[in-house]
């Protein structure tokens, strides 16, 4: 869906050194990238912060191999928000294959879970250089911890009412395994004292549970 965007992109692709024909496919067109870099690493974050060090442009977007831009005039929507904006992340809507829908709301809560699906999330690349990158030791909530890092900066986050991207299911962060849940109470703990966080974690806990039984019947 990037190759089809009325608005043209600078493309950056980490490929994790797959052998499924993709470094092949992405090799004939590398002429369509800013930068293609295919070899094994350490997860997702640390291929992210790799995107994030090539990368050249004012704001940058995150999505993973099952993830696609919603439309063919997505990008070019986005930009008129961006070139307009003093806000430090502008978010859209990241939308699932079951239907699911996420936005930012109008008052987030950073206590109670990540608040930004950064398939949706626009971010100034600078913020990479003066807040620091994802902590590549967190597999699965690095963005939670990003994004509490830049909230607690007073870093504003702009919602926009606009469709970014399409996601497929089963991402890292969509398989209900525990570590994503103790990562985000572990996350939640480095910025709030333990007092504010208790009743959370056990929502966090209650939600693990209630994810473990919809996969089960997916």
């Amino acid at each position: 869906m990037w190759a089809q965007q009325d608005f043209t992109p600078e493309v950056i692709v980490i490929d994790g050194a797959s052998t499924d024909g993709t470094r092949e496919w992405l090799e004939r067109n590398r002429t369509r990238l800013g930068a293609l870099v295919s070899e094994p690493d350490d997860g997702v974050y640390v291929a992210m912060n790799k995107g994030v060090a090539l990368a050249r442009s004012e704001w940058v977007l995150f999505l993973g191999a099952d993830d696609v831009v919603a439309d063919g005039t997505t990008l070019a929507e986005v930009a008129s928000h961006l070139r307009s904006t003093d806000a430090g992340v502008v978010v859209g809507e990241a939308v699932y294959q079951d239907n699911r829908i996420y936005r930012l709301a109008s008052a987030p809560h950073p206590l109670a879970r990540n608040f930004v699906h950064h398939q949706g999330a626009f971010y100034r690349r600078s913020l990479f250089h003066e807040q620091g990158s994802f902590d590549p030791t967190l597999r699965v909530m690095a963005d939670y911890d990003f994004n509490l890092r830049l909230w607690r900066k007073g870093l504003r986050f702009q919602p926009i009412n606009l469709r970014v991207a399409r996601c497929g299911q089963n991402g890292i962060s969509d398989r209900g395994h525990w570590r994503g849940y103790r990562e985000e109470i572990a996350i939640r703990h480095r910025y709030f004292s333990g007092w504010k966080c208790w009743l959370w974690d056990i929502g966090s806990v209650v939600r693990f549970v209630r994810k473990k039984v919809v996969v089960m019947f997916r």
